[in-house]
């Protein structure tokens, strides 16, 4: 009788595979397969936007000749196909090209701006996450039951009506206030460490709007849980019952709607950065755009894709750590 009890048992484990091979191998399936997608769109950026380089680059009082002579330096005289070639290659060995404006690399002119932006992203998405959840879970506990529907018709037309608000006029609103008025804040610039204080804030209000209306709402469903009324049976203490009981069972489908969320907060990184003069990629692509410098545009975009891409992949790995059971779907449709 104890050998048939234990057999089972011992068996169990050898069946249940670990979905993380499968689910690691899938994404960076999806990585690489994007990573293709923005190789090509970044090449027929030049392709695609109205001009010619070698005007840009020749200058505008360049004659045919040396506009030739340019079109054929760049490349631009070869094939198609050929012009690919030469540029996904110039990639696999660290080759963005050269800034048109400057001269510069474009890979040292990225590498100047980019920890710029990377520090009003990182605290603009550590400050969402800080914010969006505690508050969700506050309204949420506090309205419980149909309660208090004034705080709860407030907390909703307050994020609504906050959250849908451009991030351009976001920003302006905050230099009139903050900068102009108040004079709390520089206006623009990055020479002090209080000039990153207006351009996180424009960044993170709309974040953390969107995020606080999801976490009210998977708390509200998590609380009518049978299990959470049992747990309030037991009289646990608000700390133990809502961060331990509640939030593990929350994170998956507001992480999942909040990656897409925090994605898109480096789009709005390009405006606001351009408002507040921040010398991060948003400003560098921006002024390549007016100056037409083509290989800045592409080196910009496809370093801001990919950030994107890995903050995805991040996230999901983030879900697989809290909740192994997502793998398993994740790993599926993979």
């Amino acid at each position: 009788m104890e050998t048939l009890i234990a057999t089972p048992r011992a068996a169990a484990p050898q069946t249940a595979a670990s979905p993380w091979p499968r689910f690691l191998l899938g994404r960076l399936a999806g990585l690489a397969a994007v990573l293709v997608l923005l190789v090509v769109g970044t090449f027929l950026i030049v392709q695609l936007i109205p001009g010619d380089p070698a005007q840009v680059m020749a200058g505008p009082d360049a004659a045919p000749s040396q506009i030739a002579l340019t079109r054929h330096q760049l490349g631009l005289d070869k094939p198609l196909l050929t012009q690919f070639a030469d540029y996904a290659g110039g990639l696999l060995h660290g080759d963005l090209g050269t800034s048109f404006s400057s001269g510069q690399p474009v890979s040292e002119v990225i590498a100047d701006r980019l920890p710029f932006t990377a520090q009003i992203a990182f605290l603009a998405v550590l400050i969402a996450l800080l914010v969006s959840i505690p508050l969700g879970m506050a309204v949420a506990v506090a309205c419980r039951g149909e309660r208090r529907r004034a705080l709860d018709t407030a907390f909703t037309t307050v994020t609504s009506v906050l959250g849908s608000i451009p991030e351009f006029v976001l920003a302006t609103l905050l230099i009139m206030l903050f900068a102009i008025k108040l004079r709390m804040f520089p206006p623009s610039g990055a020479a002090t460490l209080d000039s990153m204080v207006l351009p996180v804030l424009a960044l993170t209000i709309a974040p953390i709007c969107t995020l606080a209306r999801v976490v009210r709402r998977e708390t509200a469903t998590v609380l009518a849980m049978d299990y959470m009324r049992t747990a309030r049976g037991h009289r646990l203490t608000a700390l133990r019952l809502y961060a331990r009981h509640a939030l593990p069972n929350l994170m998956t489908s507001t992480l999942t709607l909040g990656g897409l969320v925090l994605t898109g907060l480096l789009g709005g990184a390009v405006i606001v950065e351009f408002v507040f003069a921040w010398p991060g990629l948003g400003t560098g692509v921006l002024d390549a755009i007016g100056k037409r410098d083509y290989p800045v545009i592409q080196g910009v975009v496809l370093v801001l894709g990919i950030l994107a891409t890995l903050l995805n992949l991040l996230v999901d790995v983030v879900l697989g750590l809290l909740d192994p059971r997502s793998l398993r779907g994740k790993a599926g449709d993979a």
